[in-house]
Formats: C-alpha cells, sequence, structure tokens
C-alpha cells in the first residue's frame, strides 16, 4: 500500500513482507523515517515511495527495535539521503549486527528462500545516536518523543509518541497483523513476565482518541493496547502460576488454557521460566 496519512503530516506505508510498516512523521525541517524495513533491495522501494509522495527529504531515522525487518534499510536510506542521524534505545543499538548476523545466517541456510540474496547483500548499519530513558526531537515546528517504556518484544524497544497529533508508533511492542492472527511477536529474546508492565507505560502515553501504528499491520485505538496488554498479562500470570506450582517449563503449554495458540508461545514460557527468580520457582511436581 502506498504512504497514507493516518494524523497531520503522518504517513504509515504496509508492506507485503512481513506486513511490515514504515512511518513518516512531516516536520518544518523534514521527515523522520521510523523503521526501514527488511533489506536494502526492500528500502529501494520505500525510498521511491517517499520521493512520489513528495512531502520532503528524510532527515533522520528512528530503529523501533534491532530485529532486521526493522533496520536493514538503515544503509539505503543513508545512501539516499546522506549521513542522516539513526535514532534507537542503547540496547537495540547495541544489539543490532548480532541479530542481522543471525538473521543472515538464516537465510543463507535457506537457498529457497525468494528473498535470500537480498538480505545477504544487505549492509547492517546499527544506529548511531541513542538514549537509555526518554529523547525528544526537533523537527522544526513539532517535536517528536522517543521513549524505552521497557522491555517487551526485546530489550530495546521503543515507542514514538507526536503529541501535537495524539498518535504513538509501538513498533512490534503490539501487534495487530492478521498475518499473524494478531499474536505478538514472543521471540527467542522477548521478556512476557514484563511486556505486561511496559504497556502499562505505553496506554499511559495514549489518550482515548489516538492513533497507534503497530509495528505490523493496521493501525489500532487505545482499547485494542489495553485488550492485547491483558492478554499478554494472562500469559506472564500464567507462567508465574505454573512455575509457582512447580510445573516443569516443557508441561506448562499443556497444562492450562492461554491465550494464543500454543505454537506460538514456546519461546515465551521457556524465557518466561528462565526469567524467574528462584523463589518464584518450586521444584517439579512427582
Amino acid at each position: 500500500m502506498p504512504f497514507t496519512e493516518v494524523a497531520d503530516r503522518i504517513w504509515v506505508a504496509r508492506y507485503t513482507w512481513f506486513d511490515v510498516n514504515v512511518t513518516l512523521v512531516g516536520g518544518a525541517d523534514g521527515l523522520l523515517v521510523v523503521d526501514t524495513h527488511a533489506s536494502g533491495l526492500a528500502a529501494r522501494e520505500v525510498v521511491e515511495d517517499v520521493r512520489r509522495l513528495g512531502v520532503g527529504p528524510v532527515v533522520g531515522i528512528v530503529n523501533t527495535h534491532e530485529h532486521f525487518d526493522h533496520t536493514f534499510g538503515n544503509d539505503e536510506f543513508r545512501t539516499s539521503y546522506g549521513a542522516v542521524p539513526i535514532h534507537a534505545h542503547e540496547t537495540a543499538a547495541a544489539g543490532t549486527v548480532a541479530a542481522g548476523e543471525r538473521i543472515r545466517a538464516l537465510y543463507d541456510a535457506d537457498r529457497d528462500d525468494p528473498q535470500r540474496e537480498e538480505v545477504l547483500a544487505t549492509r547492517i548499519v546499527p544506529a548511531d545516536h541513542t538514549f537509555s530513558s526518554a529523547l525528544t526531537l526537533d523537527l522544526g515546528d513539532r517535536f517528536v518523543e522517543l521513549v524505552h517504556p521497557g522491555r517487551g518484544h526485546t530489550g530495546g524497544d521503543l515507542v514514538v509518541r507526536v503529541p501535537d497529533a495524539d498518535v504513538l508508533l509501538a513498533g512490534d511492542l503490539v501487534e495487530e497483523s492478521a498475518a499473524r492472527h494478531a499474536v505478538p511477536g514472543f521471540g527467542g529474546d522477548c521478556y512476557p513476565l514484563e511486556w505486561p508492565w511496559t504497556l502499562d507505560i505505553v496506554l499511559g502515553l495514549t489518550t482515548s482518541a489516538s492513533v497507534v501504528v503497530p509495528g505490523h499491520g493496521a493501525p489500532v485505538d487505545r482499547d485494542f493496547v489495553e485488550e492485547q496488554r491483558n492478554a499478554i498479562g494472562i500469559v506472564a500470570e500464567n507462567i508465574r502460576t505454573l512455575a509457582a506450582q512447580g510445573v516443569p517449563a516443557e508441561q506448562a503449554l499443556a497444562a492450562t488454557q492461554w491465550p494464543y495458540p500454543t505454537e506460538e508461545l514456546a519461546d515465551a514460557v521457556r524465557r518466561g521460566y528462565e526469567q524467574l527468580p528462584r523463589s518464584g520457582k518450586r521444584l517439579p511436581l512427582a
């Protein structure tokens, strides 16, 4: 889909590969690009779409976290627009290269994947402007806030708040994509026990009228985020309860009801058990 304006000078484009969103935030000084797609080749299409939109030059980039589908277009944007600053949370920036190399190894091993060559050809460029808690960017006639609300999908998630437009770009802390049946991305680097608390902070940055743009899928409202927070909260509570009862991690998915398909939760359970303090676990039931 082409870039669509979802609020005053905020445009979102949704790309078929991963159903990923790239967002433009416009100001008097130019455009801030939030996330850059999954390869250099894919990012060239995004750059062409930005130029076709014709609303100004790119003056900065934000990566909402380190995963390749949000960062592998960084180099292409710099090739097209010069050495613009790339902003990310310090944890995400530190992990971008390693995360990208892990993905490249997977694509290298899968010779049948149609995107293999473009992923392998992509130069990984991590963010060079980092922060730990919050940062405000000045686009000339509007301010944009970058906030690290806590750990969830990864350890370095950030959200982008545009106060004057009441828009929040949530990255993969919020998942809407029908391709995943709106199941959050509980991957091998997630923090399932902290994710609900992180979304409490995200909710505190919104109003009842806010437009929330997820990393994948269609924009949503505050009610959607609250419902997803509650479902993720059930995942976290199930992990705590089962571990406290002495249920082994490998038996947890079959031991209770979950709000999401169990095949999507293996990493969530494993990571949750690993992240529990020793006092939160009992010896396995005989």
